[in-house]
């Protein structure tokens, strides 16, 4: 029987040359875009679980005024995406997404964050999304944003393309829930699926419409998920239940280049094409799986 702990109820990804790097392969749309921005999102399973997902963002990008750090960036056509791809007005700032799973632990992609001098150059923001349509300037509370304390647990695996970190942040997060995540076994095969995360570097974007189109490999899925360069650490979940399954690490090619608009453009398969979208299991991740069974 699937075990979940309940712990409530609830950019652009770097031209990387060495294998760590190389592993964050680019994201892609698959039949619609269900991307949606958080005053657009109706579920509110959804929109709670999302205020316990994370920015990845640069700490020397951050500017503190008053209460509150400003958060800038580029827009994804300042970025050379076309003026009529959606999200083109939106800046971009996250690198990575993560997600919280315990009252100081996050979770991202390995690829992420490798290292301490990682740990030590990125802060992880929470609300950094879209309230309203027009919303063009960024700031959120100081108590939102927090920075990454040290490495607990994290792989980077050529032979089994695990992927992922778990980190321990430098304060107890005590305005929102840890995530409830999967603890043994594994999700069924063609589950509906959603996505919460920063796909290239825009706030936040929950994806829904999806499911697992392959599940045969021990360490990771693969899905149909709406995910682009910057999604890399962001929780999938179970669409029913909200759980996390897993984190997005890999997928197809992001943008096309359109030579009609002279600039790129997303990227679109049919929900059965392309290569699909890698999902670590969640459960690879022994231990937070360990601090899960030893908390019950």
């Amino acid at each position: 029987m699937t075990n979940l702990r309940v712990l409530g109820l609830c950019g652009l990804v770097l031209a990387f040359t060495s294998f760590g790097r190389a592993m964050a392969v680019d994201k892609v749309v698959y039949g619609d875009d269900d991307r949606l921005d958080i005053f657009e999102t109706t579920n509110p399973l959804y929109v709670d679980i999302a205020r316990s997902t994370a920015a990845m963002i640069e700490t020397s990008s951050l500017t503190t005024s008053g209460d509150n750090v400003v958060i800038t960036g580029e827009t994804l056509e300042q970025r050379g995406i076309c003026a009529t791809a959606r999200f083109a007005k939106q800046i971009t700032a996250a690198m990575c997404s993560g997600f919280l799973v315990g009252k100081d632990l996050l979770v991202t992609a390995g690829h992420c964050i490798r290292t301490q001098a990682d740990c030590d150059t990125y802060s992880w923001v929470f609300d950094y999304n879209m309230t309203t349509p027009d919303k063009t300037e960024f700031s959120v509370s100081k108590s939102s944003v927090y920075k990454c304390k040290k490495i607990v647990s994290q792989t980077l695996d050529r032979a089994t393309m695990n992927d992922f970190s778990l980190v321990r942040l430098e304060r107890a997060v005590t305005d929102r829930e840890p995530l409830k995540f999967r603890t043994e076994g594994k999700i069924e095969t063609n589950h509906p699926i959603l996505v919460i995360g920063h796909p290239t570097g825009l706030p936040t974007k929950v994806s829904a419409g999806a499911n697992v189109r392959s599940n045969d490999n021990d360490y990771y899925f693969v899905a149909n998920l709406d995910t682009f360069g910057g999604n890399s650490g962001s929780a999938v979940f179970d669409a029913v239940t909200g759980a996390v399954e897993g984190i997005l690490v890999r997928g197809e090619n992001d943008y096309v280049y359109d030579y009609q608009q002279g600039c790129r453009v997303p990227q679109v398969c049919t929900n059965d094409g392309c290569r699909g979208e890698d999902v670590t299991r969640i459960t690879n991740i022994k231990a937070l799986i360990q601090s899960a069974l030893d908390e019950e």
